[in-house]
């Protein structure tokens, strides 16, 4: 219960202290239940024997019988105050209490692991937890995945809010979420009803630090650490070095009755990667070359190298001021603020259009599934009728193509995002009662620009007619290693007099995510009650507001094929081209020219400047729009405590009620001038474009049950059943459709809908649990089941009654009357499947005497699977691929060892191959990763109780990404390097 956690961590005062700079080895935090500091008496990280018995008995005696009940929070906050080890050690046995005594199936992180790892972000800290695993995206964790689903079906909250996203859709990208400023992450894996939906996958649950339960009255902290990145030495322009800094205050005064906390944490980092690309195919089947005994094959696009480099930054803020006049009332405001700044470059070739009958291949080598993975690709002929397009429908055929190219790219990318989210908190306790009232306002922005620079050789350049060259390029994939590729006259790709500028995009892609929202509860305590000792009830309202807008620039044509009036490919000054060759693993592939696409528009007096274009770009106008949603949830839930068979029976049961209303707002192509007059960015007019309304409501129930079964003081079984669900991906609500009319049949593009419903879901958990004495360990195997009704997937209907579905049929002039129904691409709930698994976890210290009494394990292993297939044609056929964000088996294993002022620890994550739709190409592509293992090495000395100096070392093997299509590891997608990252610095706490 979110209430019951709030109540309870004003009582806890375990030092869950606030520490916005990353605590090496944090020191002692141990607190009452009141708040007051504890005094263990031990001078050393281990508590004493006596100590060690002392709160093994007090454990049991909070079991007994002859004692008064106490609550599962209530034995929470006695077993937290116990703890008297420190670093690493401190962080596990902290971890395992909220484990042991909450209501739900959750696992926690706190905030010694989260202050004393090394970790970019708070989702680096997330994956160590059972079931739990990270997408890579540029090099660093971002989106997570529970339980082999993606991100979005996870719910993420901050302080018990609902957290916008700077995705563009519901995800959360957790690499906005610095982990200096996070204290606690608890990740729910079953459900109940105070639970806000939107968790199917689970819950996050973030929580920042109350400067009221700092164990002293004044903390400063302030962390330097500065970092190093060897990669990029082999990527020109990159940049080696970076750092990390933060500072964090907490104060308490007025005799303890106001407390303060004020925390700054900045990141700035290269961002380096070098990349060797295998792009998709379109599924169709072409024949190789003109050749009367040509072979036929699945081709691919074609083929990338590129090398990355840019910068990041990240700044975030959070202020929190706590106020409690009495022991009964507690009012709280605070913010948290991030921003994120990305800028990123891409230098390198881009061998396009094997397909589509543009080029001559030979020497092929196929995949298993018949799809080209090597050979020579040659420029068709200039003149002639290629005989590949002789068919009964054109009998004469058609001249060859010449849009074959191995064409220089300058790929410019930018991203600005923030997020905020504050509130004012108010908390009243008296006698049984506790009430709980927030209000709050999330928001989040994301500005992203994508810069797309293209050049070719070119004869004739700088005439009315230029010509490209003839071209070759010999390639072969390695499926999950770096391929090769050759080029038959590679001066021509150096020299500014041969390269032309042939095409300029701009793409910006702007997204505003902004929530209001109101939640309250009551509870009442029933301590005579023989089988509850709580009730209860609180409502929770929601506004959310999401809007998309898309612009663009386009100066040119690829290739220069079809050209654009005043648009001709433009010379390169030598200013603004550089040689640039591969080193590392790199080496031998071929030398490029790396671009300034800017200073090449401006020597020719262009200045490029994104716009909505409704002329001959009205994608800008139709996928730009808004999202409305409005949430209204009730729920009622008694907390369960209970004797039954002689064994004590505790958890909840409850449900939820929610209601929730989604409608879109967009243009709908509908031409022949029926629309409403618009200008664009441009200063063209079009009446072909109507304002368009959709959407629809929906209630629903949603019963949850929780129950841990105490077989004995240290042993027990939890069971946990509940209805759940997950809002449709926001992005995928938009009402805009583009249209186009063919044989007096209307048909309506797009790939959106704002009737989609809700992810629906039936889930099942089923778990076993033993703790060892003193917290000092547990072992923890579990069983889940999840049937999801649906997922959404994009269809195209044939004869689709629009005007059923409130979309307006514009009137065919040759008849009068509205032109008949025709195709309508769209998203839709596809067949849903189940989702089921088993997780081990296992963690241990004090084990071994002396000395050797701070070495600690810890490690989990997950087992995942699914009856749920995706049909894909990236990799040539039609296969079929699992679940996005499933992988089979997923686990971690850490050693750590703290003595005295020294700490280390070493860590692996293993996650096997998974399926994931956030590789981008012109749209989001569906992809195999490969299985990965990424391991991190951290170790710390405190040189005095304030000073500190610590080193770490992520990615320590550096663990490329490997993607390929089809499921065919031959068919390689994007292989990636992104070197690995030394920290060295220092921790100063006052």
């Amino acid at each position: 219960m979110i209430l019951k956690r709030n109540v309870l961590a004003l009582a806890l005062a375990s030092g869950l202290c606030f520490t916005a700079g990353i605590h090496a080895a944090p020191i002692d935090t141990g607190a009452k239940a009141d708040g007051s500091a504890a005094s263990t008496g031990a001078t050393n990280d281990q508590a004493t024997p006596a100590s060690a018995q002392q709160t093994e008995q007090s454990k049991k005696d909070s079991k007994s019988g002859d004692q008064p009940k106490q609550t599962e929070d209530q034995q929470l906050a006695k077993s937290l105050s116990t703890i008297t080890v420190t670093g690493f050690n401190q962080g596990m046995e902290r971890s395992i209490d909220y484990q042991r005594y909450a209501d739900t199936i959750q696992n926690v992180i706190t905030s010694a692991d989260i202050g004393g790892l090394p970790d970019q972000s708070i989702a680096d800290a997330l994956t160590r937890l059972p079931g739990v695993s990270a997408e890579r995206i540029a090099g660093q964790a971002s989106q997570i995945n529970i339980r082999g689903l993606s991100g979005n079906f996870i719910q993420t909250t901050l302080d018990g809010r609902e957290q916008p996203s700077t995705s563009g859709s519901n995800y959360i990208n957790f690499d906005q979420y610095p982990s200096e400023l996070i204290n606690m992450a608890t990740v729910y894996k079953s459900s109940q009803a105070s639970l806000v939906t939107g968790g199917v996958a689970g819950t996050i649950a973030l929580q920042t630090a109350n400067p009221l339960n700092n164990a002293q009255d004044q903390t400063l902290n302030v962390d330097a650490r500065g970092s190093y990145n060897g990669q990029a030495h082999d990527v020109a322009g990159a940049n080696a070095l970076g750092y990390r800094l933060s500072v964090a205050y907490q104060g308490k005064f007025l005799d303890n009755t106001l407390g303060v906390g004020i925390g700054v944490a900045q990141m700035y980092q290269p961002h380096v990667a070098e990349q060797f690309v295998g792009e998709a195919s379109d599924g169709s089947q072409y024949l190789l070359n003109s050749s009367p005994n040509s072979p036929t094959g699945y081709l691919p696009q074609g083929i990338q190298l590129q090398q990355n480099g840019g910068t990041e930054r990240r700044t975030g803020y959070l202020t929190t001021i706590v106020w409690k006049p009495t022991d009964e009332l507690q009012v709280t405001g605070d913010g948290f603020f991030s921003k994120f700044n990305n800028s990123s470059f891409g230098y390198g070739f881009r061998s396009q259009n094997f397909y589509g009958n543009n080029a001559q291949i030979t020497n092929p080598t196929f995949s298993s599934l018949g799809t080209l993975i090597g050979g020579t690709v040659t420029s068709n002929p200039t003149t002639g009728i290629d005989p590949r397009t002789i068919n009964p429908g054109n009998p004469n055929g058609s001249p060859y193509g010449n849009q074959f190219s191995n064409e220089t790219t300058a790929d410019n990318y930018s991203a600005t995002t923030y997020v905020f989210s504050g509130g004012l908190n108010a908390k009243w306790d008296h006698d049984r009662w506790h009430v709980e009232a927030d209000a709050s306002m999330s928001r989040a922005s994301s500005n992203e620009i994508n810069v797309d620079t293209t050049a070719d050789p070119y004869s004739g350049l700088g005439t009315a007619n230029p010509q490209l060259m003839p071209q070759s390029v010999t390639y072969a994939l390695a499926g999950r290693q770096i391929g090769t590729a050759s080029f038959a006259n590679p001066g021509i790709y150096t020299n500014v007099n041969d390269m032309g500028l042939s095409r300029y995009g701009v793409y910006p892609y702007i997204y505003h995510d902004k929530m209001k929202a109101f939640r309250t509860s009551v509870k009442y305590d029933l301590p005579n009650s023989s089988w509850l000792s709580a009730l209860e009830a609180g409502v929770y309202i929601n506004n959310h507001d999401y809007a998309a807008d898309r612009e663009v620039y386009v100066y040119g044509s690829e290739w220069n094929t079809s050209p654009v009036a005043g648009q001709p490919p433009l010379t390169i000054p030598s200013s603004a081209a550089s040689v640039t060759c591969w080193k590392g693993n790199f080496s031998g592939l071929p030398c490029f020219l790396q671009l300034n696409g800017p200073a090449i528009l401006a020597a020719h007096g262009i200045n490029a400047t994104p716009v909505k274009n409704i002329t001959d770009q009205s994608w800008s106008e139709i996928q730009s729009g808004s999202v409305d949603e409005k949430t209204r949830d009730l729920f009622f839930m008694g907390d369960i405590d209970a004797q039954v068979f002689g064994h004590e029976l505790t958890g909840n049961a409850g449900f939820r009620v929610s209601h929730q209303s989604q409608y879109s707002y967009g243009l709908q192509q509908v031409g022949n001038g029926a629309g409403i007059p618009i200008t664009d960015g441009n200063g063209h007019t079009s009446s072909d474009y109507a304002p368009l309304k959709v959407g629809k409501s929906y209630t629903d129930w949603l019963p949850s049950l929780n129950l841990i079964y105490h077989l004995t003081d240290d042993d027990q079984m939890r069971f946990s059943a509940a209805k759940v669900l997950s809002r449709p991906p926001i992005d995928k609500m938009l009402a805009g459709a583009g249209s186009w009319v063919s044989n007096g049949q209307y048909n309506v593009w797009g790939g959106t809908s704002p009737l989609l419903d809700p992810l629906r879901a039936t889930q099942y958990d089923l778990g076993y649990e033993h703790y060892f004495d003193d917290s000092s360990g547990a072992v923890t195997a579990g069983v889940f089941f999840k049937h999801i009704q649906s997922f959404i997937q994009s269809v195209t209907y044939n004869n689709y009654d629009f005007a059923a579905a409130g979309i307006t049929v514009p009137i065919d002039t040759t008849t009068g009357k509205p032109y008949l129904n025709g195709q309508f691409q769209t998203s839709y709930n596809a067949q849903g499947g189940d989702v089921r698994g088993l997780e081990l976890a296992a963690s241990k210290n004090k084990f071994l005497p002396g000395i050797w009494a701070g070495l600690g394990v810890q490690g989990n292993f997950a087992l995942t699977s699914s009856t749920v297939r995706n049909p894909t044609n990236l990799g040539g056929p039609t296969t079929y691929v699992g679940l996005p964000g499933l992988s089979k088996r997923v686990a971690s294993v850490a050693v750590f060892y703290d003595y005295g002022p020294f700490s280390a620890r070493v860590s692996g994550n293993y996650r096997s191959s998974f399926l994931s739709d956030s590789q981008i190409a012109v749209s989001n592509q569906l992809v195999t990763f490969a299985a990965e293992t990424v391991y991190d090495f951290q170790a710390s000395y405190n040189i005095t109780s304030q000073l500190s100096v610590v080193y770490q070392m992520l990615n320590l093997t550096n663990e490329p990404t490997r993607t390929y299509f089809g499921g065919n590891p031959q068919q390689t997608g994007t292989i990636q390097y992104f070197g690995r990252t030394s920290y060295l610095g220092l921790n100063l706490k006052l």
